[in-house]
């Protein structure tokens, strides 16, 4: 599962960055919810622990705290949701 975000800073500055399954793992853990949860609707500060994870983890520079991350933030929207192993639908014989 990979979940793609969208964070804009209060200064207007803005990435994308990807959780991936470790990322998503890492949220299950601290939540105490299981990531198929996450269809009933998510929160926003279960956006905001996804984005500021998954920018530690691939080397974008985020402030230390949760928090702190929070405040800087204008707005994290979810932009695109991929399964990390993706198939083809079935051929069928319906004409």
């Amino acid at each position: 599962m990979q979940l793609k975000l969208a964070v804009t800073y209060n200064d207007g500055e803005s990435f994308e960055v990807t959780a991936n399954l470790f990322t998503v793992v890492s949220w299950e853990r601290k939540f105490k919810r299981k990531a198929s949860d996450m269809a009933n609707g998510i929160g926003i500060e279960d956006l905001a622990y996804l984005a500021h994870t998954a920018a530690r983890d691939t080397g974008i520079t985020v402030p230390l705290l949760l928090d702190d991350f929070i405040k800087k933030c204008a707005s994290i929207e979810v932009v695109g949701q991929d399964d990390e192993n993706p198939t083809d639908p079935a051929p069928t014989d319906i004409p």
